[in-house]
C-alpha cells in the first residue's frame, strides 16, 4: 500500500499517509509476532503409535497421527519417526539407546497420546505408556481405525 494519504478536505497529506503506513506495518507485525509465540507456547504432546512390522505403513501413520496433534493445537513429538533415521533398530545396544532416548522426550511433553487398533500395544508402547504413568503424566488412547488416518 501507498504512503499517499488524502485528507478530509482532498489534499495530499504525506505527513498522515506515512503515520498511517506505519500504524499498519505495526499491526502486521504484532500479529505475526503473536502467533509465533502462540506457536512456540503449544504444549508438546508424546506421539505413541507402532512402529514395527510394515514401518513403511507405520512411519505414514505416525504422520498423520502428528498431523492430527498439530490440528488439535499441540506440538508433537515422535520418537519413533526420528530415531529409527538414526540408530540401527536390529542393534540391540542402538535400539535401547533410542528408547530411552524416547523416554527423555516423553518427559518434556504435557500427555502422551497412544493411537492404536484395538488397545494392542506392542511392547515399546508399553514400556511408553508405564514410563508415563509411573512420571504422572496424562495417558489418552484414540483407536486409529476410526480416526480414518
Amino acid at each position: 500500500m501507498s504512503d499517499i494519504y488524502h485528507n478530509n478536505s482532498g489534499c495530499y497529506d504525506p505527513t498522515a499517509g506515512l503515520a498511517l503506513s506505519n500504524i499498519r506495518k505495526e499491526e502486521r507485525k504484532k500479529n505475526t509476532e503473536d502467533r509465533q509465540t502462540e506457536l512456540r507456547n503449544r504444549p508438546f504432546v508424546y506421539i505413541c503409535s507402532k512402529y514395527a512390522g510394515n514401518t513403511e505403513v507405520n512411519t505414514w501413520r505416525a504422520i498423520g497421527f502428528c498431523r492430527y496433534a498439530i490440528s488439535k493445537g499441540k506440538i508433537p513429538i515422535a520418537s519413533h519417526l526420528l530415531y529409527p533415521q538414526i540408530l540401527d533398530d536390529r542393534n540391540p545396544a542402538q535400539r535401547e539407546m533410542g528408547l530411552q532416548f524416547g523416554l527423555a522426550l516423553l518427559s518434556i511433553c504435557s500427555e502422551v497420546w497412544v493411537f492404536n487398533e484395538n488397545r494392542e500395544l506392542s511392547e515399546g508402547m508399553r514400556s511408553e505408556v508405564r514410563f508415563a504413568r509411573q512420571t504422572g503424566k496424562p495417558v489418552r488412547f484414540f483407536d486409529s481405525k476410526e480416526m480414518k488416518i
